[in-house]
């Protein structure tokens, strides 16, 4: 991974690391990521999840914004 090279690192005064900075694409990665797997520990979100994934029928986003009135 690419942006894992542009990681750097906070140190306090003892040169121990008390932060990172991470490219802003990683970190919406890691925050995806988390997400997920916080979803995914409840039975009923997971099963959820695996419905909508395998729907082949829906909404179009434009239908949608229009019925929401967005």
């Amino acid at each position: 991974m690419a942006a894992q090279a542009q990681i750097q690192y906070v140190s306090d005064e003892d040169g121990q690391a008390v932060s990172v900075i991470v490219p802003i694409e990683l970190w919406k990665e890691i925050s995806s990521e988390r997400e997920t797997a916080y979803l995914l520990k409840s039975k009923a979100m997971r099963q959820r999840l695996l419905e909508a994934k395998n729907r082949k029928e829906g909404v179009s986003f434009e239908d949608a914004c229009i019925q929401l009135r967005i």
